[in-house]
C-alpha cells in the first residue's frame, strides 16, 4: 500500500499462524496516521483484514493508493467543513476506515470486491476515484 500524501509504502506481511505480529501491527498505524496532525493510534487490523480480503478478491498484487486512514477529529471535521460527504462519527476517526485506490481495478469492481467479503462498511466515490472499507456494521453507499 502506498500513501497518496506521504508517498510511503508498507507491504508486510501482519498475520502468522492464526496471530497478529504487534510490531508490524505498529507499523501499520503508523502508515496509517492522520498525516495532516502526524497524529495515530492504534489501528484496527480487522479493517487491515477486509482491505486484504477484498484485494485477494480482486486478483492483483498491486498495492493499494490509500488516500486517508485515520483522521484526527480536528482533521476530520476540517474535511466536513469542505464536503458533505464526510460523516461527523466517521469510522476514519476510529482507526477502522480507509480510502483506496487502485489504478488497474475500476471503483465499480473494488466496491464489489469489498462488498462480497460481507465485513463492514463500503462506500464507492466513482467521481473522486476511490473506495471506502471500514470494519464497523455491514453497510453501502455511493453511487
Amino acid at each position: 500500500m502506498y500513501s497518496q500524501r506521504t508517498g510511503e509504502k508498507i507491504d508486510t506481511i501482519y498475520w502468522v499462524d492464526g496471530e497478529y505480529i504487534p510490531e508490524v501491527l505498529n507499523e501499520i498505524s503508523f502508515f496509517m496516521r492522520d498525516w495532516r496532525q502526524n497524529e495515530l493510534i492504534a489501528y484496527d487490523p480487522r479493517n487491515v483484514d477486509v482491505m486484504a480480503a477484498a484485494q485477494h478478491k480482486l486478483d492483483t498484487t498491486e498495492p493499494y493508493l490509500m488516500i486517508s486512514g485515520y483522521r484526527s477529529q480536528k482533521t476530520n471535521d476540517m474535511l466536513r467543513s469542505r464536503s458533505r460527504g464526510v460523516a461527523s462519527n466517521s469510522y476514519h476517526i476510529k482507526g477502522m476506515a480507509a480510502d483506496l485506490r487502485l489504478s488497474s481495478r475500476s471503483v465499480a469492481q473494488m466496491y464489489n470486491a469489498a462488498h462480497s467479503c460481507n465485513a463492514g462498511g463500503v462506500g464507492k466515490y466513482t467521481r473522486s476515484n476511490f473506495v471506502h472499507m471500514d470494519c464497523g456494521p455491514v453497510r453501502t453507499w455511493g453511487r
